[in-house]
């Protein structure tokens, strides 16, 4: 999930002939740091409790003191994005909801398995064309103000997969084998099923093939199997590594779970989810791409691990979910929209009946052991998805026409709406999360925008003060709500050129796990609680398509808010934990609109000349 600040551009060339020319990730300069943290922390931190950090601050960065050697470590390392991708192998929480986002797709009018398995056929050729580009290099190397990005994720999101460790998980991705995998998974009734998609000759299937392979599948899987051994990879990754290393005991279970992790992507085949209203229906079909809608739904029909999973509901609803370790959202969107367009020209066409073999359907022999652990783990999906409260809505009263009317950054606008929302609801700023692309750099991931600023919370704080709804002062709301924005955009600057705060403090912390007997107070102190305590997380994903991306909260007081911004309309996703008390997906959704429309109107009635 990230944020690109302005349009990327894509240019036709060899595709990672560039990558070595990038350069490496930069370590910000230890005191730059430190004084941007103290910025950072002024508005959700009491004055009492920034001072105590600030002097902690002025004796870890003494020269030759434990910051300076810290630093010097940090310095020599060959790659901080390690630390990036290691952060999710290393988390122990499920990566349902916790980790993984969804997107929904726009609704399909199909209510039918034909309508299904034709959809799901030209949507698997759609991504065999889109890795044709990334097999022969050239898909279009992309730019962004003059400077190529990083490639590198686009080689990891296809023919790879996570493998659960009982203490760290790693990513296998098979694309660099001698011999690359040749086939998908696909998954009907809980039960998976080798799908080759390429001729002896090397040639993909045509859409009208892989629909006749499709059709096979499902005749061969009428019954829903009694066993989802899908549902274990959802469980708490301590648990299913372990589950897992007494799954693939047994032979053919092994080499069953082989064939899915090597294989090029799975396609789910889901069955129809209760009906919604027309309202309500984004809304079930994200956490229908979160979740599959608990055990007795299509939880089971999905291997979790699998980095990319398109999932064809038999009602119309269609989206994927995808495993974040490899890859941010931005090239699962390239993807998503080359498949889109692929599909509305693709026609079936009536290919020369060559006889193609029988999909394999993949066998595991269960255990009472293995048993046990699928209902071990059917009930922690059925509490994860009781828990999970979310709000997909569509903003329609504009989009990111508006702000750019005024000359303002489209997703600034946004994230200061969403500052606005949250401190009506709650009466104080909190810590927020949004992602922004370290693509510029060589293997770069992300790092944290902060988007609450000194200036975001003059804002929210004047926006609603009574004393200031006479003339004047709507003027100087309107320039605090500009100097807001214009700190937000300078923040995403400094962020996509890798200054922001966040990767550094992570390293530094990390560095001192590795070489110091005690953590340094820095870390031990309460504002750095806070401050990593984000109650708000929050990723703009633009995409071509109208689609949105959906995620969980990251702390269980929190809230998850993704977006798409399209021209005339914004897509959102919110999500909140039904555990706690304080959160409510739906109240954050509605303020969010009328911070927006307030941010609009108040904008309306103040012409900027007057300023």
């Amino acid at each position: 999930m990230l944020f690109m600040p302005v349009s990327v551009t894509r240019i036709a060339g060899r595709y990672l002939a560039h990558q070595e020319g990038l350069p490496k990730l930069p370590v910000p300069p230890l005191q730059q740091t430190c004084e941007r943290y103290l910025t950072a922390l002024t508005p959700i931190v009491d004055p009492e409790e920034l001072n105590h950090t600030r002097q902690l601050l002025e004796e870890f960065q003494k020269p030759g003191g434990v910051g300076d050697r810290l630093q010097k470590g940090l310095e020599q390392r060959v790659f901080l994005s390690l630390y990036h991708f290691h952060s999710y192998l290393d988390y122990r929480m499920p990566v349902v909801i916790h980790s993984s986002p969804g997107v929904v797709l726009p609704r399909t009018e199909f209510s039918d398995r034909q309508g299904q398995m034709r959809y799901a056929a030209k949507l698997i050729a759609g991504v065999l064309d889109f890795k044709s580009m990334i097999d022969n290099e050239t898909l279009p190397v992309e730019y962004l103000g003059g400077k190529s990005l990083c490639m590198n994720q686009y080689y990891q999101v296809l023919s790879s997969c996570r493998i659960p460790g009982t203490k760290r998980d790693n990513v296998v991705n098979y694309a660099l084998d001698k011999r690359p995998p040749t086939h998908i998974t696909v998954v009907h009734n809980f039960q998976f099923f080798v799908l080759d998609v390429y001729n002896s000759d090397g040639t993909p299937l045509t859409v009208d093939q892989i629909y006749i392979q499709l059709e096979k599948i499902w005749n061969s899987s009428l019954q829903s199997n009694k066993e989802p051994i899908g549902i274990l990879t959802s469980n708490h990754r301590n648990s299913w590594g372990k589950a897992y290393n007494n799954l693939i005991k047994d032979k053919t279970n092994k080499e069953s779970v082989r064939a899915i992790q090597k294989s090029i992507f799975t396609v789910c085949l889901d069955a129809p989810m209760p009906r919604a209203s027309d309202d309500m229906y984004r809304t079930r079909a994200g956490v229908q791409m979160l979740h599959g809608g608990g055990s007795r739904w299509n939880s089971g029909n999905r291997w979790f691990d699998k980095t990319l999973q398109f999932i064809i509901g038999e009602d119309g609803t269609c989206g994927l979910i995808y495993e974040h370790a490899p890859a941010e959202g931005p090239p699962i969107v390239s993807l998503i929209d080359h498949v889109v367009e692929y599909m509305k020209s693709s026609e079936m066409v009536r290919t020369p009946m060559v006889p193609l073999r029988m999909p394999q359907k993949l066998r595991f022999n269960i255990t009472p052991e293995i048993k046990k652990d699928i209902e071990e783990a059917k009930q922690n999906m059925n509490i994860m998805v009781h828990d999970l409260d979310m709000k997909v809505s569509v903003f329609s009263h504009f989009g990111k026409d508006f702000p750019k009317s005024q000359k303002m950054s489209p997703d600034a606008f946004i994230q200061v709406a969403l500052q606005l929302a949250y401190y009506r609801i709650y009466k104080h700023c909190c810590p927020t999360y949004e992602s922004a692309s370290l693509r510029m750099f060589r293997l770069g991931r992300t790092d944290t925008i902060r988007s609450t600023s000194i200036d975001s919370a003059k804002f929210v704080k004047a926006m609603d003060d009574p004393a200031r709804h006479v003339w004047s002062p709507l003027v100087e709301k309107v320039a605090l709500l500009d100097k807001a924005v214009k700190a937000h955009r300078a923040y995403t600057d400094m962020a996509i050129r890798g200054q922001a705060i966040d990767r550094h403090l992570l390293g530094l912390k990390l560095q001192a796990i590795e070489d110091l007997a005690a953590l340094p107070e820095i870390f031990m102190d309460t504002s750095y609680a806070v401050a990593m305590h984000f109650n708000l997380s929050t990723s703009q994903v633009p995409a071509k398509t109208d689609c949105v991306m959906c995620f969980g909260p990251v702390v269980p007081d929190g809230y998850g808010v993704c977006y798409n911004p399209m021209d005339a309309h914004i897509n959102f996703a919110v999500s909140a934990f039904n555990s706690c008390q304080d959160t409510n997906a739906t109240r954050l959704a509605q303020a969010l609109e009328d911070a927006m429309l307030d941010m609009k109107t108040l904008l309306e009635q103040t012409p900027k000349a007057k300023l």
